[in-house]
């Protein structure tokens, strides 16, 4: 579906109203019926802008949007839980970062084919050499490979200890269950494998631009998540030319769609730290790309 009409509508919602703060409310608590046919009508406030979004693409979105620099924010339905899918590759990268030691990173794990799942775009290429941990921690984050993702859950001690270093950064509300395949079934009510838009980006920002890790290995986490190979429809989309992202995306049942990030302004400002997570009602549902792009910019203008 086209983009132009709902760039017009998200122009005219934000012009319409001066945003106290930038601070939305947390937005309606049931998702939309289904998708309109045309661009959503005006309507006079920032959530409103972000009401009518979910209402064009059939979605329930969740927006957290921090400027580091003055602390302003940016929420819609930003403490309603949503299944993380992929964006967790970031807690468990993280957490082995914070933990692991040189020689534990340099480590050489060896995996079988039948450890190897669908999407293993590059631990199938070593399968008979296998990768250090250094390396599977790059395919997690740079190319989503589950893969790499469950073999760095498995260094850690499984999901429960991914969930320890969780609970040890001060994070009450995410909940790691599962490992991939089955962390993505994202059934509506369903606690496990959720967090909150609040909350994704808190711990981004905690790994990513806080002391949690080493200043080396935050840079290292830092230039992962800018080496990312799969959010060029997402957050990436939505920012102007010669902005930095650095993110980490997610899909799953349910339309699931997610991406995190951190994004470096053109000129030197303090970095944003955004969360976008959506889904839609149906198990066999089907995500819409364009969505976090629109919702980028939508967050993104009423920053100013």
């Amino acid at each position: 579906m086209s983009s132009r009409p709902l760039l017009a509508v998200a122009a005219a919602l934000l012009a319409a109203t001066a945003l106290s703060g930038c601070a939305g409310r947390t937005g309606p608590s049931a998702p939309p019926a289904g998708g309109t046919a045309g661009a959503p009508a005006p309507a006079p406030s920032a959530d409103a802008a972000f009401q009518q979004l979910e209402q064009h693409y059939g979605a329930r979105l969740g927006v957290y949007v921090l400027d580091t620099g003055s602390g302003r924010e940016l929420r819609y339905r930003a403490d309603e839980r949503f299944a993380f899918a992929s964006t967790a590759k970031t807690l468990s990268a993280g957490a082995l970062l914070r933990t692991a030691s040189e020689a534990e990173l340099d480590k050489v794990v060896r995996y079988s084919q039948q450890d190897l799942l669908a999407w293993a775009p590059v631990t199938s290429q070593h399968l008979a050499t296998g990768m250090t941990v250094r390396d599977l921690l790059a395919a997690a984050l740079d190319h989503s490979d589950n893969t790499a993702a469950n073999l760095v859950t498995a260094e850690l001690g499984g999901p429960a200890a991914v969930q320890q270093t969780v609970r040890a950064l001060g994070d009450t509300t995410t909940n790691v269950d599962r490992t991939e395949p089955t962390l993505n079934e994202a059934t509506p009510g369903d606690p496990r494998d959720t967090s909150t838009p609040r909350q994704l980006a808190t711990d981004l920002r905690t790994y990513a631009l806080g002391d949690a890790l080493p200043a080396d290995r935050r840079t290292q986490f830092t230039d992962w998540l800018v080496a990312n190979t799969t959010g060029g429809p997402y957050i990436r989309a939505g920012v102007p030319a010669g902005w930095k992202v650095g993110d980490k995306t997610g899909n799953g049942d349910y339309g699931t769609r997610n991406d995190i990030a951190v994004v470096w302004p053109a000129g030197g400002r303090a970095p944003l730290v955004v969360a976008l997570l959506s889904d839609r009602g149906k198990a066999d549902a089907k995500s819409d790309d364009d969505l976090l792009a629109q919702a980028t910019k939508t967050a993104l203008s009423a920053l100013g």
